[in-house]
């Protein structure tokens, strides 16, 4: 989508409120499920024909194409391999998927919303922040899995399919009430490779504040595929090194 929207999003989104959790709970995904629907109802009401939750999309995409059946025929209506990785469900749920048995939202799904429009697809993943608290980067994609799309764009030449754009919102608690103070956005695409923080220790997640980098990467998404891969590899490279001197080569005299 058009900056242009991201700055109207923000706008809009600084001063909104939601009620506080009835959980009680101010972190992780329940803080950010509130936010997360404000955003989607927004979106929904601004593009109400392109806007999905992503099982809502993959429900769509197969109760519009009945006629396919399957994992792999329902898996080829995304007319894009890497699409379809990001997406899809696994083989069991999808050769289930029914108009008697739909899909329902996973907390681990990639995207908390979809802007689809023709074969384009903006994949929006909604991240929280209390800002009266000093708390971790939250996790934003698995270093594996981008490693896995990067592979997956290149194959299949497939630079301009899609887009993944990542939405801060710094709120306070006032009352019972959780109350944006202010909106930071960021494309994946647009962040240096090398800034990327992996946490190997929590299950190889990327890791980072949107609002702490910027879009300083101005060459193609091609290029910006290599060079993730370089700094993964390296990363997993120096994580195998540091692994064998520390649990291996103490024991090997043992064997």
């Amino acid at each position: 989508m058009d900056k242009t929207i991201y700055d109207r999003l923000a706008k809009e989104l600084i001063g909104q409120k939601v009620p506080k959790p009835i959980s009680g709970t101010l972190s992780g995904h329940a803080a950010g499920e509130p936010f997360d629907k404000h955003v989607y109802s927004i979106l929904k009401k601004w593009f109400p024909y392109k806007t999905f939750r992503q099982y809502e999309y993959l429900n769509f995409l197969f109760s519009n194409n009945l006629n396919a059946t399957g994992f792999e025929e329902r898996n080829r209506l995304f007319n894009s391999p890497t699409v379809m990785f990001l997406l899809s469900r696994g083989k069991d749920l999808t050769n289930k998927w029914s108009l008697d048995n739909l899909f329902e939202e996973k907390q681990n799904d990639t995207a908390d919303i979809l802007v689809v429009e023709g074969d384009f697809f903006e994949i929006i993943d909604i991240k929280t922040r209390n800002i009266s608290k000093n708390a971790q980067a939250p996790n934003i994609i698995s270093a594996y899995k981008l490693a896995q799309v990067c592979a997956k764009m290149i194959d299949n030449k497939e630079f301009e399919k899609f887009n993944i754009t990542y939405i801060e919102i710094d709120w306070i608690l006032e009352d019972d009430f959780l109350v944006c103070k202010d909106v930071h956005y960021i494309s994946l695409f647009k962040i240096n490779p090398s800034e990327l923080y992996i946490n190997w220790a929590a299950a190889m997640q990327i890791q980072f504040h949107i609002s702490n980098l910027e879009e300083t990467f101005n060459k193609t998404k091609e290029e910006w595929s290599k060079e993730y891969l370089k700094h993964f590899t390296a990363q997993a490279s120096k994580r195998a090194e540091d692994m064998i001197e520390k649990f291996v080569k103490p024991f090997e005299k043992y064997i």
